[in-house]
C-alpha cells in the first residue's frame, strides 16, 4: 500500500494558490498566493492548506476536539488549559448541567479534565470551548497523555487507521485530542501496550510504511500473549 508522503516546508515556502485552496493554520496569502507562515509538517484538509509546528504549543482552530483540565471554576464558567499559550474558556451555558451562579466548583473544578471542543476562536486568539456535543464530558478514571500536536495526524492516521488499530489490538478506550492530548483508559497491560506504540510512532512519524509495521507490531504481541 502506497504512504502518504509527511512533507516538512519551511517559512516563506509557497504552498499553493488561493483559487484552489483555503489558508489554513500556519499560513499567510500574498497577492493571491498561500505561503508557510512556520517550519512545520504540510497537513492538506479537504479545501485547506495548514502547516503543523513541529514543535511547539496547540494553535486552536474552530472545531477541534480537544482535552482540557480545569484550572480555576470562576462564578459562571471556568479556565481551562487546552495546552495552548492562553487558558480556554468553559461557560455554564456550554455544559450539559444546570449550574447555578457562584455553584461551578460542584461540577468541575481545579485538576478535573474534560474531553470539548474549540466553539470559537476570535482575533485576539481568545478561545470558548464547549462539551455540548456528541461524546464530550468530564473525564473519570484512565491515562492522559501529552504529545507534540504535529504528531496527532499520525497518531490517528489516514481516515482513522492508526488509531482503529490501536483499539483493535489492545481494547482500550482511546480519545485523541487536536491538542496533544490522549486519554487512555483499559487494564494496566494493555493501557502500557498503547504508551509503546504512540511512543514508536512519535519517533517514526516521518518514515514510510508505518501504518503496516505498527499493525505487525501488534499482532506480534497479541500473539505472545496467547
Amino acid at each position: 500500500m502506497t504512504q502518504e508522503k509527511r512533507e516538512i516546508v519551511i517559512p516563506s515556502q509557497f504552498l499553493g494558490d488561493t483559487q484552489q485552496s483555503k489558508a489554513g493554520r500556519g499560513t499567510f496569502v500574498e497577492q493571491g498566493k498561500i505561503y508557510s507562515e512556520i517550519l512545520g509538517i504540510l497537513n492538506k484538509k479537504s479545501d485547506f492548506i495548514n502547516v503543523v509546528p513541529i514543535k511547539g504549543r496547540y494553535d486552536p482552530i474552530e472545531g477541534d476536539f480537544v482535552i482540557g483540565v480545569v484550572e480555576e471554576a470562576m462564578a459562571s464558567s471556568w479556565l481551562v488549559d487546552i495546552n495552548a499559550p492562553y487558558p480556554a474558556l468553559l461557560h455554564v451555558s456550554e455544559v450539559p448541567w444546570d449550574v447555578e451562579f457562584g455553584e461551578t466548583d460542584r461540577y468541575l473544578n481545579h485538576g478535573d479534565s474534560v474531553m470539548a471542543k474549540v466553539a470559537t476562536v476570535d482575533i485576539e486568539r481568545k478561545v470558548n470551548i464547549t462539551l455540548k456535543d456528541r461524546n464530550l464530558y468530564k473525564i473519570n478514571g484512565g491515562l492522559i497523555i501529552t504529545v507534540e500536536p504535529s504528531k496527532v495526524p499520525r497518531i490517528i492516521g489516514k481516515k482513522g487507521s492508526m488509531i482503529t488499530l490501536l483499539k483493535k489490538y489492545t481494547r482500550c478506550r482511546i480519545f485523541v485530542g487536536q491538542n496533544g492530548r490522549i486519554w487512555i483508559d483499559g487494564d494496566d497491560d494493555n493501557v502500557a501496550k498503547v504508551l509503546h506504540t504512540i511512543k514508536k510512532i512519535e519517533s517514526e512519524s516521518l518514515s514510510f510504511g508505518l501504518t503496516n509495521r505498527i499493525e505487525n507490531l501488534l499482532k506480534n504481541e497479541t500473539q505472545d500473549v496467547q
